[in-house]
């Protein structure tokens, strides 16, 4: 009997404590409503500061306080919204993901002139190295991830795959919560536990309902065909969807399908790109070969330009110490570079004895003239004669009238002179 009141007693507190629990999680629930509302509204206004600011109090799990060194014990370690209903929780972290899905798409610039450097900088990075998805475990559903609804399992995995360089991560959590959501556990005390003290159980994510079918089909959708190929795991991928349980023959065919597409485009892709690379590289040692010809000619011609150059400086050096050498009697040998000049030379400057003809030309010129002289002294009939001819030989190319007149005047001047010359002779005869 005593064992029976205490039973009885134990039970009576835990309805009533139960009772009041159900009460405050009502009007906590009411409040994470509200707060999600009012950050729905900022986000859609593009107001993303308040609106983060507005949500984070639902999402964050409270700070502990410790005294003595130990940790303050009547806090609980998870955010708000875990305790909310599984409504309330998939739309308070969709929106969030959603939201820092906006954040990154904002843009450096923009994103860090709304929150600053450093806080634009943490946002975005929780969604790249993948820490958001830990975030979402440890602060919503009190580190149990079998326990994440699947509607915000498929969010995060959507975001990691948007934004994250890698997809290992991704990879490895879809899979610890796949296995954990396929065998879940069905303590009824935890249960009580965890509602007396109001933190989120573990709901079943199967595929009891079509709800839960069409998000188990989503799930293995984004692993089978987005997450495994982008980490090459294509033959593991195969295997998965022949061997699930969850998926029936038209689906399996239909996702091995989509698979076989999958590794041809990203087979075709790989071909374009090392096609792109290998035409890169042989522009790359095109262009180089050019740049060398290129070069090899320049220095080549420098090389004939300075030799010019060279010659040229040497050529009037050469003369000059040869003329030096052999005296101002004889004439320098000419080198062999200056043979070529030669001929040049010659047309300009006479040869040596065209002085000497000229010299001999006038010394005749100068012998007739004092010879004609002299024959004009001792025979003047040579000289009359002399001169008659020439005016004859002028007046051949006159005037017909005038030839005619000069002829007759010099007829009778040539009479004249003869009758003269003859009286002259009698005389020198008598």
């Amino acid at each position: 009997m005593a064992m029976s009141y205490d039973d009885s007693l134990a039970t009576s507190r835990m309805l009533s404590s139960s009772v009041s629990s159900l009460s405050s999680s009502r009007q906590q629930s009411s409040q994470i409503a509200k707060a999600y509302r009012q950050a729905a509204q900022l986000f859609l206004t593009r107001r993303l500061p308040e609106a983060l600011s507005t949500i984070e109090p639902v999402i964050s799990a409270p700070e502990h306080e410790y005294v003595n060194g130990e940790q303050n014990g009547d806090l609980p370690n998870y955010a708000p919204v875990a305790a909310a209903s599984r409504g309330t929780r998939i739309k308070v972290w969709s929106f969030y993901l959603t939201f820092l899905n906006s954040v990154i798409e904002l843009g450096a610039e923009e994103g860090k002139h709304a929150f600053g450097s450093s806080r634009w900088k943490a946002l975005v990075s929780k969604c790249r190295d993948g820490s958001v998805w830990e975030e979402v475990v440890r602060d919503g559903y009190a580190g149990n991830e079998g326990d994440v609804d699947a509607e915000v399992v498929i969010n995060l995995a959507t975001l990691l795959l948007t934004h994250s360089p890698s997809q290992k991560l991704t990879q490895q959590r879809l899979e610890t919560y796949l296995s954990a959501s396929a065998h879940p556990t069905f303590d009824i005390s935890s249960h009580i536990v965890s509602s007396l003290q109001r933190r989120p159980s573990h709901t079943p994510t199967g595929t009891s309902t079509p709800r839960d079918l069409n998000s188990r089909l989503k799930l293995l959708e984004l692993y089978t065909l987005h997450v495994l190929p982008r980490n090459a795991e294509w033959d593991y991928a195969r295997e998965f969807i022949s061997m699930s349980e969850v998926l029936d023959d038209e689906r399996k065919e239909a996702f091995l399908l989509a698979l076989h597409s999958l590794r041809e485009e990203a087979d075709e892709t790989e071909a374009r790109e090392a096609m792109l690379r290998q035409q890169q590289a042989e522009q790359l040692e095109q262009r180089r070969k050019e740049a060398e010809v290129r070069r090899i000619e320049q220095t080549r011609a420098e090389d004939e330009r300075r030799k010019r150059e060279e010659e040229n400086r040497r050529q009037p050096r050469s003369a000059d110490d040869g003329y030096k050498k052999s005296g101002p009697s004889h004439r320098p040998q000419p080198s062999t570079s200056s043979k070529a000049s030669r001929p040049a030379k010659k047309a300009i400057s006479p040869p040596p004895g065209l002085y000497k003809r000229a010299a001999n030309l006038m010394a005749a010129m100068q012998t007739l003239i004092l010879s004609t002289a002299q024959s004009m002294t001792q025979n003047p009939m040579a000289f009359l004669r002399t001169l008659l001819f020439i005016l004859a030989f002028a007046l051949a190319f006159g005037r017909r009238d005038l030839r005619e007149r000069v002829q007759r005047i010099l007829r009778a001047a040539w009479e004249k002179v003869r009758r003269t010359v003859g009286m002259g002779v009698k005389v020198s005869y008598i």
